[in-house]
């Protein structure tokens, strides 16, 4: 599914129009990004919960060369499933 199809389904559960579903979809994902961003963590009970995770700085191969080279540590948006979105898939 797709942004687009994600919005028409919006439409069809709430019935909101595309421009209310685009605008709330965007305000939702727009406050986790921003979350995320101050370094907070977002919990959605029973779907999951998205996080900042630090990566450590490490030594990689690039593969074409088989150069090493040193990777930087730096941070990443991490989502863990609640339990249940996991027993629905």
């Amino acid at each position: 599914m797709n942004r687009q199809e994600l919005i028409a389904k919006i439409c069809e559960d709430v019935k909101l129009t595309k421009k209310q579903a685009n605008s709330a979809l965007t305000c939702v994902l727009n406050n986790i990004g921003g979350a995320l961003k101050k370094g907070d963590k977002v919990s959605l009970v029973g779907f999951g919960t998205f996080k900042v995770a630090e990566r450590k700085a490490r030594t990689g191969v690039n593969p074409s060369t088989g150069k090493k080279i040193q990777i930087p540590a730096r941070k990443v948006p991490v989502f863990k499933p609640g339990k249940k979105l996991k027993e629905s898939v």
